[in-house]
C-alpha cells in the first residue's frame, strides 16, 4: 500500500480563478470558475452527494476506499476516534478575484444545529501572488454588534464590512490561520494551499456581485441562525500575530548542501484541527512517520521511498499516502507540503459539547 499520485478535481465554484492551478500543475484550466482543486478530498461539496470527492487512479470513491479499510487508510488510533473520516480537506486556492466576506461555523455550532463534530478552522499557506497589493482580511477591527452585522448583510454593504476587518498583505510563504467563526475573506491574486476542517460550511455575508442568491451560504437554517456564528468580538494584533507566520515556506528547495529539514509551519494554534510540515530532505534524507497524509510537491523533484514501494515526485503534483504505506523517506532537491490530520489527543482539546 503506496502512496496514490491524484489528478487535479475542481468542482465548478461561483467565484473566478484557476490559472496558478493550472500553470502550478502544468495543466490547462478547464473554465474560470474552477479556482479551487480538491486534494486527497472525502469531503462532498455541500448539498451534494460527491461533488468534490477526490476518485482515486483506480475509479474508486477515496470516501469509499477509506470507510472499507478505515484503519488501513488512517491508522488505529485515528480510526478510533475519528471513524473513517481522514479529519482533513485540503485544496489548492487560486483567487481570480476577490472573494466575499464570510465565515464558518465552531465545532460547537455545527454539532448544535448542522448534526456535524466538525466545524471548520482553515488555513492558508501562500504560494504565490500576483497584483501590486496582495491581501487577505482577518477578524473585525472592532468589536461589532449583532444588529451591526445584520444591517451590513441586509444591505450588501461591502465597504463597512472590509473597512472594519484587518486587511494584512501577504506573500509567497506566508501562513495565516483562520479559526472558526471569524469572518474573513481572500485578496484577489492569492494562490494557497488552504488545511481545513472536512466540511464545506460557509456563511456568507456577501453574496450581491457574485452570482448568490441571499439564501445562499445560510446552510438551510436561515440567515439569523446562520449569522450568529459569526463572531462580533474584535480580533486584536495580539491574537493577530499568533495567527499568522511569515515566511514558512521557500519558493524553491534551497541549495543541495541544506541540511535535512522536517518542520511544523502552522501556528500552534491549529494543532486541534490539522497539522502541516514542510518537508526538504537536502543532501540527505527526511524520515517521516506513518500516517495518512496529503502532500503537496512544491519545488524540485525527488523520491518517497517505503518498504516495499517507491514512487517519483516532482514539483506541481500532489499525492495521498495511506497510514498503511507505513513510515517513509524523502529524498532529492526537492520541497514537500505535508498536510495531516489532528492526532486525537491534540483534537481532543477542542472537543465539542453533546449535542442537546
Amino acid at each position: 500500500m503506496g502512496p496514490l499520485e491524484l489528478g487535479p478535481n475542481q468542482p465548478r465554484q461561483f467565484y473566478r480563478g484557476g490559472a496558478a492551478i493550472a500553470a502550478f500543475r502544468g495543466t490547462s484550466a478547464p473554465d474560470e470558475f474552477r479556482p479551487e482543486d480538491w486534494v486527497g478530498s472525502a469531503t462532498a461539496r455541500f448539498g451534494e452527494q460527491t461533488d468534490g470527492i477526490t476518485r482515486l487512479p483506480d475509479g474508486r470513491l477515496l470516501s469509499d476506499a477509506i470507510a472499507a479499510s478505515p484503519e488501513a487508510w488512517l491508522g488505529p488510533e485515528h480510526a478510533s476516534y475519528f471513524g473513517a473520516s481522514p479529519a482533513l480537506l485540503v485544496k489548492l486556492l487560486d483567487a481570480g478575484q476577490r472573494l466575499p466576506v464570510h465565515a464558518h461555523p465552531t465545532r460547537a455550532f455545527a454539532l448544535r444545529h448542522l448534526g456535524s463534530r466538525h466545524g471548520k478552522t482553515e488555513a492558508w499557506l501562500v504560494l504565490g501572488t500576483q497584483g501590486a497589493e496582495p491581501a487577505v482580511y482577518l477578524g473585525w477591527s472592532r468589536d461589532v454588534e449583532q444588529t451591526e452585522i445584520a444591517r451590513w448583510v441586509a444591505d450588501q454593504d461591502s465597504q463597512a464590512m472590509l473597512s472594519n476587518l484587518h486587511r494584512l498583505p501577504v506573500g509567497a510563504g506566508d501562513a495565516v490561520l483562520v479559526p472558526a467563526g471569524t469572518p474573513h475573506a481572500i485578496g484577489e491574486g492569492v494562490f494557497s494551499v488552504e488545511l481545513q476542517e472536512p466540511t464545506d460550511y460557509s456563511v456568507m455575508l456577501e453574496f450581491a456581485g457574485f452570482g448568490l442568491k441571499q439564501s445562499d451560504g445560510e446552510l438551510g437554517l436561515g440567515r439569523e441562525l446562520a449569522l450568529s456564528c459569526v463572531s462580533r468580538q474584535a480580533l486584536s494584533e495580539a491574537c493577530l500575530d499568533e495567527l499568522v507566520r511569515r515566511q514558512v515556506l521557500n519558493k524553491g528547495p534551497g541549495p543541495t548542501t541544506a541540511a535535512p529539514l522536517a518542520a511544523d509551519v502552522l501556528p500552534s494554534a491549529a494543532a486541534p484541527y490539522f497539522r502541516a510540515e514542510r518537508v526538504v530532505p537536502g543532501t540527505s534524507e527526511v524520515t517521516l512517520e506513518a500516517s495518512f497524509a496529503v502532500l503537496v510537491v512544491v519545488a524540485g523533484a525527488g523520491r518517497l521511498c517505503g518498504t516495499g514501494w517507491e514512487v517519483a515526485v516532482k514539483a506541481g503534483t500532489t499525492w495521498v499516502v495511506p497510514w498503511g504505506a507505513g513510515a517513509s523517506t524523502a529524498q532529492g532537491d526537492v520541497e514537500l507540503l505535508r498536510c495531516l490530520p489532528p492526532l486525537p489527543a491534540q483534537a481532543a482539546t477542542d472537543k465539542p459539547p453533546t449535542a442537546p
